[in-house]
């Protein structure tokens, strides 16, 4: 698959990181993928077959911050291109504390970490680079997995689940609708020899498909999850905790709101740069 990069830069009297996040929650919703951040401002990534320039422009015509002028020029990246651009540019070993450490297969480590984990992300959202997988995979160390059934919706890389599965997880069900993240999963999974996790290709239409679960992982965007949370509960053990990411601190209030209709309760919720990570228990009934 071949992907559109967007590099965006601003004219603002407000500090570009906090526009950086804005901006990705906006293009988030018209299908853009991943994202990183650059010199004078973020590089953004689309599907080929989804980029509509003038849905681009519409959203940039109704950015919501005042006095910030956006300026975008694009270029199509082929698929062969993808792994030398990373490797050349963008993803860098990420070190979380002294306990994981997400690498590429091209990287040399010399530390030691509990969790060591091979990445080769080519397009796929989820290398650690990004404040929600980050928030998650601090969510999936504070948590006892072992012996769990575990599902990660939208699983990009599949980072989540290959972690779950390093902590003692089983069965690790990873689902991404995504045809290309679907196959950089299965062979991030290989990398890491994790044989007990299956991949699969579709949306929570899967979830019926594969029992219940101890754990869900769904890292993703503000719409899906408002849309899905029903399906996630489906397939949820009594008391199973949800963790739910790829949303706005200001977006908490519709989450939490669509989480108590379906029977979940809200214990906690962690922050970085104003994105979330939400984590929810099914209320016995």
């Amino acid at each position: 698959m071949n992907y559109y990069e967007v590099n965006f830069s601003y004219t603002s009297p407000i500090d570009n990181e906090i526009v950086n996040d804005v901006l990705a929650g906006q293009l988030g919703e018209i299908g853009f993928e991943s994202f990183t951040e650059s010199e004078n401002g973020l590089n953004a990534y689309i599907p080929e077959n989804k980029y509509n320039e003038e849905s681009l422009r519409d959203k940039i015509s109704d950015f919501p911050l005042e006095d910030t002028a956006i300026h975008f020029s694009s270029g199509l990246i082929t698929a062969k291109d993808w792994n030398e651009e990373w490797e050349k540019n963008y993803f860098k070993p990420i070190g979380i504390g002294n306990e994981c450490i997400i690498h590429a297969s091209f990287h040399e480590i010399t530390s030691d970490y509990t969790y060591d984990i091979i990445i080769d992300p080519k397009m796929a959202f989820g290398t650690g680079n990004h404040e929600t997988t980050f928030l998650m995979i601090s969510e999936i160390l504070k948590t006892d997995l072992k012996g769990k059934s575990v599902l990660d919706m939208g699983c990009g890389t599949a980072v989540l689940a290959i972690l779950a599965g390093m902590k003692g997880a089983g069965p690790v069900i990873a689902v991404d609708i995504d045809e290309w993240a679907y196959n950089n999963a299965v062979e991030n999974v290989r990398l890491n020899h994790m044989e007990n996790i299956k991949v699969l290709l579709g949306g929570a239409e899967q979830i019926v498909n594969n029992g219940k679960f101890n754990v869900i992982f769904a890292n993703i965007n503000r719409n899906i999850l408002l849309e899905d949370i029903k399906y996630y509960v489906t397939g949820m053990e009594p008391d199973a905790l949800l963790f739910l990411s790829g949303f706005y601190h200001d977006d908490i209030p519709a989450i939490e709101e669509e989480c108590k209709k379906n029977g979940l309760s809200v214990l906690s919720c962690t922050e970085k740069n104003r994105w979330v990570a939400l984590k929810a228990q099914l209320i016995p009934t």
